[in-house]
């Protein structure tokens, strides 16, 4: 999967993946994401809780977008177990997005983990962690993760 970033009409990147069929061990799913007004609090930076929206869009995007653009089924049947977040230094309105990068660093056969850093080409802004588990809805019980899961996943694996 390759692609280039989906514009707002002036040219300013809105939300696209720019991932590679034949990515490296080390390759980062890449979120581009617009800060928006609502984002911000009343003093004038991006609110922490928001950027668990930031996660969240750049994980969809990942798991289900993604595969879909592919012509592939989206993972389904993933909940959040556990989020983990560093705040490392202010992110305020800019007419320019951030990248969310994210990589999967742990495998487990019912759960795995994922990284991220919210940055720009000089400074990152958000460290943060999420753990993944497998979950039939069904059963109401977690589930083994499928081969088809293991191998998107091992896509974005880096050993940390």
């Amino acid at each position: 999967m390759s692609g280039q970033p989906l514009s707002d009409g002036a040219g300013r990147a809105v939300g696209r993946t720019v991932t590679s069929a034949a990515a490296p061990a080390d390759q980062r799913h890449v979120f581009h994401r617009q800060v928006r007004f609502g984002d911000i609090d009343s003093l004038g930076h991006v609110n922490n809780v928001r950027f668990f929206d930031f996660l969240e869009d750049a994980r969809l995007d990942m798991l289900v977008v993604d595969r879909l653009r592919a012509g592939d089924p989206p993972h389904r049947g993933l909940v959040v177990a556990r989020h983990e977040i560093d705040y490392r230094r202010p992110l305020t309105f800019r007419p320019d997005p951030v990248r969310v990068e994210t990589w999967v660093t742990e495998i487990k056969p019912v759960r795995f983990t994922l990284a991220y850093e919210i940055k720009d080409d000089e400074q990152v802004f958000v460290k943060a962690r999420s753990v993944m588990v497998a979950y039939d809805v069904e059963g109401a019980r977690p589930r083994r993760l499928t081969e088809d899961e293991l191998a998107y996943l091992k896509r974005f694996f880096v050993e940390e």
